[in-house]
């Protein structure tokens, strides 16, 4: 057996570390034999040094062989086990949609998601606002409603991927969070865990997302695609442009409210239709269940037209506690801030430009957010209306609709969300396509 603190000196040195040498890191990680200081100096020499695609592997499974994995096998199920993970942004609500579009499609979604923390919105945050829907069942609730809904979207089990939670806790106060090796084993061990056969992850870059810059997406795509693959997990990565919210709706509450529009008709926002349409082509084609782009797209679009998206959603609801007639009464069932407020541009124009990262510091600011993990969410606050980039504002047509609890944190929220657009007289020579490239094995298109 190898020393922990052996480990560590030979990933400082820059030396490439065996499979053998990460599994019994990870596993003391997991018992506790890895002191907190050791696993702390661990991840900065990770940091520091990196790690090729082997030890990258390597760390990914030892970290899915930390707890329990989920054999979906036993379900007999009659379609191909399929998630997507977004890197987190601002009014991205694409999960609640895709994840019963691909039901009706015929794949299984056991979706794991997260809490937002930062100025990123959590999947789980905005599910909670639902009256009743549980979004941390125990397994077997969790396996029935996968099976007869086709879909779930709940939180993290204690059961799987533990070394990952205690790893993250370490990294998150240690400067060691943006790691691109450590991302990248923390995002797939969780998948692996859960059980999957296919699996689409949206990258994002820009003003609103983790990764910033499109090198820093580049390599967090290829990383994870590359990794995916050679841990068994057949993965492709979008890059998606995140330079402006995804939705025009950013909080909890909102973002369902903007989901079910979604999912019945009444409002498809078009950036997100097609980051969601994206999305779901390159898992039904990784999953088998359509030939080509053209026929997995023509698919999902079928699942919106006919009503079988928007039922798996309402089964998926009704199966976690939640209400039997989300889809006709959520705007009825769903909390509402008792103040609302039209925001004004300072001039009229064109938006040119939004700081979408100030957009989700706002929604914090307002209390539908947090600043800290234990910090509790109010999920009616947030924005509705957002304009968009190239959209023509005005006192007539306004920036956003703050839905707010007080006055005192609506007047924040329109100062913030003033600061964040860009104004100008004439309209930008170009809008951004929402989906940039596609990364397969560690090669972009």
């Amino acid at each position: 057996m190898t020393l922990p603190q052996e480990i560590i000196r030979a990933k400082r040195d820059g030396r490439a570390l065996s499979e053998a040498e990460i599994g019994e890191f990870i596993a003391g990680l997991t018992s506790g034999a890895v002191t907190e200081g050791q696993a702390a100096a661990f991840a900065m020499a990770v940091f520091f040094r990196g790690m090729e695609l082997d030890e990258r592997v390597a760390l990914t499974r030892a970290m899915t062989a930390s707890g329990a994995t989920l054999d979906w096998s036993v379900l007999n199920l009659p379609g191909p086990v399929v998630d997507k993970h977004s890197t987190g942004g601002v009014g991205d609500n694409v999960s609640l949609m895709l994840a019963p579009m691909l039901a009706a499609c015929g794949a299984y979604v056991p979706m794991i998601s997260g809490r937002g923390l930062g100025h990123t919105g959590g999947t789980l945050d905005k599910l909670d606002s639902i009256p009743g829907y549980v979004s941390q069942p125990d397994i077997n609730l969790f396996g029935k409603v996968v099976a007869e809904a086709g879909c779930a979207i709940i939180g993290q089990t204690a059961d799987l991927a533990p070394a990952d939670r205690r790893l993250y806790a370490i990294r998150d106060v240690t400067a060691t969070v943006e790691s691109i090796p450590l991302i990248t084993a923390s995002i797939l061990s969780k998948k692996l865990a859960a059980g999957l056969q296919a699996l689409a992850m949206d990258v994002k870059t820009g003003s609103g997302a983790f990764m910033t810059t499109m090198e820093g997406a580049r390599e967090l795509a290829a990383s994870i695609a590359s990794v995916a693959n050679g841990a068994g997990l057949p993965t492709v990565a979008l890059i998606t442009d995140m330079n402006e919210p995804l939705a025009t709706a950013a909080g909890n509450a909102v973002e369902i409210i903007n989901a079910v529009d979604y999912l019945t008709g009444d409002q498809r926002d078009a950036r997100l239709h097609s980051v969601t349409l994206a999305l779901g082509a390159e898992l039904l084609m990784l999953a088998g269940l359509a030939r080509d782009r053209l026929a997995a797209r023509a698919a999902l679009e079928r699942s919106l037209a006919n009503g079988a998206a928007a039922e798996r959603f309402e089964r998926m609801v009704a199966a976690l506690g939640g209400p039997t007639d989300l889809l006709t009464q959520a705007r009825a069932l769903l909390p509402e801030a008792p103040l609302r407020v039209a925001v004004a541009p300072e001039r009229a124009g064109y938006v040119q430009a939004i700081d979408a990262r100030e957009i989700g510091l706002g929604v914090v600011e307002l209390g539908g957010g947090r600043a800290r993990a234990s910090d509790a969410v109010d999920p009616a606050v947030g924005f509705t209306g957002l304009a968009g980039i190239g959209d023509e504002v005005s006192a007539e047509a306004p920036l956003a609709l703050v839905h707010a609890r007080d006055a005192g944190s609506a007047e924040a929220a329109i100062k913030r969300l003033r600061a964040a657009y860009r104004v100008d007289a004439a309209p930008p020579l170009a809008k951004r396509e929402p989906v940039i490239a596609r990364v397969a094995g560690g090669s972009t298109a």
